[in-house]
C-alpha cells in the first residue's frame, strides 16, 4: 500500500500524440468483419458466392503503418488487476483528447485511445470499425488492461459506431458510451450479429446512453435504441439526460457518472434469468 501511494505521487500522466501501431490481428480482417457486421445469413450467402468464383474473404482493409492514434495514461499506476481502457470513436478526423477528460480518466484509471481519420465522414466497414478494433488490439500489447474492464465509446455519428462495435464484438468490449448518438438494432441497417456473439452481447455488456436534455433529435433516438436493445434481450442499459446541453460533450460530472458504471462491469451487470429466458424464447418462437 506505502509503495503504491509512493509511485502516484511520482506518477505523471502521459498524452502520446502521432502514434503508430504494428500488430495486426485476425479480429480486425475483411472476413471477421463481415462475420460480425453483416447478417449470419448474407455472410454465408456472400461466401458460398465468392466460393463459387475461386475467391474468398482475407486480408485487412487498411495499411495499420499509414494510420495514428492517441493515447491517454493516466497519473496513477494501474490496479493489480490493471487499467481500464477506452476506445474512442469520434466525429472528427483527429487523434485527440477531449478538453478536460484527463482528470476523470486518471480518477477511474482509464487508457483511451482514439484513430485519426476515424471520423464521420470515413468508412464504417473499412475504417471505423477495424481501427477500433487495432486501437484495442495494441494498447493491450503495451499497457496491463484489465479485460473486463475494455469499453468502447462515442460522440455523436462515432456513438452511433460504437454502438454497433459493442454488437459485434461483446467478446472485446463489456461496455459501451453512447453519446448523444444510438440506432435501433436488428434490422436490415444494423443487423443482429451471429447467435454465439448475441449471447454474450446480452450476458455481458453494459450501455450507457448519455445526451444533452436540448438535444432532443438523439434523446428520441435513444429511446427507440433502448426499446430496440430490451425487444433482442439486452437489459443491462443506464441512460442519464445531461441538464442544460445541448448536442455537445458531457462535461466532468456526467463523464464521472458514465465511468462510475462502466468501469465497474463485473458488479453491475446484473441480469434477471427468468426475464432473460422468457426474452429469448419469445425470439425463438419470431
Amino acid at each position: 500500500m506505502i509503495l503504491w501511494l509512493i509511485l502516484s505521487f511520482l506518477a505523471r500522466a502521459e498524452l502520446l500524440t502521432d502514434q503508430q501501431f504494428t500488430d495486426i490481428t485476425p479480429l480486425s480482417g475483411n472476413r471477421e468483419l463481415a462475420r460480425r457486421l453483416l447478417a449470419p445469413e448474407y455472410f454465408e450467402k456472400l461466401e458460398k458466392n465468392l466460393e463459387q468464383s475461386g475467391r474468398r474473404l482475407a486480408g485487412q482493409p487498411l495499411d495499420l503503418a499509414a494510420e495514428r492514434f492517441v493515447i491517454y495514461v493516466p497519473a496513477t499506476p494501474p490496479p493489480p488487476q490493471g487499467y481500464a481502457l477506452l476506445v474512442y470513436v469520434p466525429p472528427w478526423e483527429d487523434a485527440k483528447l477531449p478538453p478536460g477528460w484527463g482528470p476523470v480518466l486518471d480518477q477511474f484509471g482509464v487508457v483511451y485511445v482514439s484513430a485519426a481519420r476515424s471520423g464521420n465522414r470515413e468508412n464504417v466497414f473499412q475504417r471505423r470499425v477495424p481501427l477500433a478494433v487495432l486501437g484495442w488490439h495494441n494498447v493491450i500489447k503495451r499497457y496491463p488492461i484489465d479485460p473486463a474492464r475494455v469499453m468502447v465509446g462515442g460522440f455523436s455519428g462515432g456513438s452511433r459506431v460504437a454502438m454497433r462495435v459493442a454488437l459485434a464484438y461483446p467478446d472485446i468490449f463489456h461496455g459501451a458510451l453512447l453519446n448523444s448518438g444510438s440506432d435501433e438494432i436488428g434490422d436490415t441497417d444494423i443487423p443482429l450479429p451471429p447467435p454465439d456473439l448475441l449471447k454474450r452481447f446480452q450476458e455481458e455488456t453494459r450501455l450507457f446512453y448519455l445526451t444533452g436534455e436540448r438535444d432532443e433529435v438523439n434523446l428520441e433516438k435513444d429511446a427507440l435504441s433502448r426499446q430496440s436493445m430490451r425487444k433482442h434481450c439486452q437489459f443491462s442499459i443506464d441512460a442519464e439526460t445531461i441538464p442544460f446541453r445541448g448536442h455537445e460533450l458531457p462535461g466532468a460530472a456526467s463523464l464521472t457518472h458514465a465511468l462510475t458504471i462502466l468501469t465497474t462491469l463485473s458488479k453491475t451487470v446484473t441480469l434477471d434469468p427468468e426475464q432473460l429466458a422468457s426474452c429469448r424464447a419469445r425470439i425463438d418462437r419470431r
